[in-house]
């Protein structure tokens, strides 16, 4: 008999299988009122972070940027306003996800491929991209190793990942933090967005994501060099970077 092998869906432990499943079906739900939950759950603070993710990320002209688990697109825009020269892949495993990115940069006058990809089974050819960034998405991921493993090969020697994700507070702020995460969110999830079933497993998520140095750790194992990470809002999120040499 074979063993599936058992990953988690929130605090929920799943099979791989199961995941993709699920977690898709949270997307689905959510793409409408993505952006709006945003809002209200960072109090507007998910703007500063992605603006700092781009104002730290040296690139030069003309670079080639894959943005995965792209959904509404913000990372996109904020490099097209930086330099509109740069060749940008606006990349999504969900479609809702996809189609509302789409439409935000459509009608902010940025028109880019948008792609239905899996990040752990790129599309795209060796040493093909300068930077790969990845916006609060690598937590939803089945197979975090694979999808990071994808990365490395997509990149060119020289190029680098940056991944903006959630992380570990710290210590003093926890049970205010875990009060508004556990309490308030899932309620708004409910009265904004008809949802607090999802929003409960977006915030338990973060609870299983790896913190700051277990990430570190996972990018070092896949062959990234000159890894680091730079915590925001006390480590509320956390932005880790790595090269391939």
């Amino acid at each position: 008999m074979i063993k599936k092998k058992i990953t988690h869906f929130g605090y929920e432990a799943i099979t791989k299988e199961e995941k993709g499943k699920k977690v898709n079906a949270v997307f689905n739900s959510v793409a409408t009122n993505y952006d709006l939950m945003n809002n209200l759950m960072s109090l507007g603070l998910h703007h500063v972070w992605k603006k700092i993710l781009i104002e730290t990320t040296t690139l030069k002209p003309k670079s080639k940027i894959l943005d995965i688990a792209a959904g509404t697109a913000d990372i996109s825009i904020e490099f097209l306003k930086k330099n509109k020269d740069f060749e940008i892949f606006h990349t999504d495993i969900n479609l809702s996800m996809l189609k509302e990115g789409k439409k935000k940069l459509i009608n902010q006058g940025k028109i880019v491929p948008s792609i239905l990809c899996d990040a752990e089974s790129l599309p795209f050819p060796n040493n093909y991209f300068d930077c790969v960034t990845i916006g609060f998405g690598l937590r939803n991921m089945t197979n975090k190793e694979q999808a990071l493993k994808e990365i490395y090969r997509v990149l060119s020697p020289g190029g680098k990942v940056i991944i903006l994700e959630f992380s570990k507070i710290w210590g003093p702020l926890k049970k205010a933090y875990d009060i508004f995460s556990f309490k308030i969110v899932p309620k708004l999830g409910k009265l904004f967005a008809k949802d607090e079933k999802s929003y409960k497993y977006l915030v338990e998520s973060i609870r299983v994501h790896p913190d700051q140095n277990k990430l570190l750790a996972l990018l070092k194992a896949q062959g990234f060099e000159k890894t680091s990470f730079m915590n925001l809002s006390a480590g509320i999120v956390a932005i880790h970077k790595g090269y391939k040499f």
